[in-house]
């Protein structure tokens, strides 16, 4: 349970922080944004430590909407 709840805290605190990030990281790994120079530079890679469980799994629910 303390790895859900910190990796949700952690992915609402980066939905808070940097909206238009978090958004743009999500799609483009979700292969929703085209592979673009100039939208690359919104994604944050930080984003996608190990533990960010939440992260992954709503990254592998877009992908199968594709």
């Amino acid at each position: 349970m303390p790895l859900k709840l910190r990796s949700l805290t952690g992915l609402v605190t980066e939905m808070v922080a940097q909206p238009t990030g978090f958004v743009t990281t999500l799609l483009y790994y979700s292969d929703l944004l085209p592979r673009n120079p100039n939208l690359e530079r919104l994604v944050r890679r930080e984003l996608l430590y190990r533990e960010n469980y939440l992260f992954h799994f709503i990254i592998s629910i877009l992908r199968c909407f594709c």
